[in-house]
């Protein structure tokens, strides 16, 4: 793919015909992992670790590596990020993608896509300022415009996926985690840079209902506490509209969602944390306070993410 971050396949056999990996999405695709000099991408990404796992099944396959840092569902079809545009040699992902596929058609075994979760990156305000009159904040008509795009615009970039690669090649999908669950941690009005706590204070179940539900508040949010309802919801509306636009151009979905216990809220021992905030503090960097909060997966939830892949690659 012309423009792209190059492919990290290992040499094929002779003679052998070469086949591929394709890649495609946002930081998640590029393993971007939080350090002291700002997010970097490393190679150590979900799409990494799948390579690898594809690889030692199959020794002529290579990874053409797609995907960047910040790609949302619109900058993915039309473009507006410098940075990838560079990338894609002054194209959208989209047409790269298309333009590799058609170039390399009959020869991709595996195309994987990852795209969505930052409509909302931008929505939540202050997560990283100090002080700030009670914390940050977020912005609901932000939300829903990011989930009107997703479901506008996921159905384009599946049915333009499934064209370009025909119905022969197998193409997944995936549905996201909730890295804003990190709010559980704080208190109403605390901020997030300061030192979370290890579990909740007194041991009490967290009440999904206890915030402010989807459609029923416009403006901001405190993010708090209260806001781990109104975040599952988001999750959950957007993790549908993203199965409804894969399921009707028959690309398969990695349950990320399902993998990372999202909608679980059980406390399993008094003074525990609930499940799904236990795996947000697990597999991503939304509770270090060294590096983040930063919502990208750690290793450990790029393998998860990974496995999820795998068992669904054929």
């Amino acid at each position: 793919m012309t423009g792209c971050a190059g492919g990290d396949g290992e040499d094929s056999p002779a003679g052998a015909e070469e086949r591929y990996y394709l890649s495609l999405g946002d930081s998640l695709t590029v393993g971007v992992q939080p350090s002291e000099g700002g997010p970097a991408e490393t190679p150590d990404g979900y799409t990494d670790i799948l390579y690898r796992t594809l690889y030692d099944a199959d020794s002529t396959l290579r990874h053409e590596r797609s995907g960047c840092g910040g790609e949302d569902t619109t900058t993915f079809i039309e473009g507006g990020i410098a940075h990838c545009e560079e990338q894609y040699g002054g194209r959208p992902q989209i047409e790269a993608a298309e333009e590799f596929l058609s170039e390399h058609a009959g020869r991709v075994d595996l195309v994987t896509v990852t795209i969505g979760g930052n409509n909302f990156t931008r929505c939540v305000r202050g997560i990283d300022e100090v002080g700030g009159g009670g914390g940050p904040v977020v912005d609901t008509e932000c939300i829903d415009d990011g989930l009107e795009r997703i479901e506008t615009e996921a159905p384009v970039i599946a049915s333009r996926l499934r064209a370009a690669a025909g119905p022969d090649t197998q193409i997944i999908g995936m549905t996201y985690y909730n890295p804003f669950l990190a709010a559980m941690l704080l208190e109403p009005g605390e901020n997030p840079s300061d030192e979370p706590s290890e579990e909740p204070s007194d041991g009490t179940p967290v009440d999904p209902e206890a915030g402010p539900g989807l459609g029923e508040v416009e403006g901001e949010i405190p993010f708090d506490a209260t806001f781990a309802g109104y975040a599952t919801e988001v999750l959950e509306t957007m993790n549908e509209s993203l199965r409804s636009a894969y399921a009707a151009e028959d690309i398969e979905v990695a349950d990320v969602e399902a993998a990372f216990d999202s909608a679980d809220f059980d406390v399993p021992q008094e003074g525990s944390m609930p499940n799904n905030l236990q795996a947000i503090c697990d597999y991503t960097w939304m509770c270090n306070t060294d590096l983040g909060p930063d919502i990208h997966t750690n290793k450990a939830g790029a393998t998860v993410i990974a496995e999820e892949f795998a068992s669904l690659a054929r």
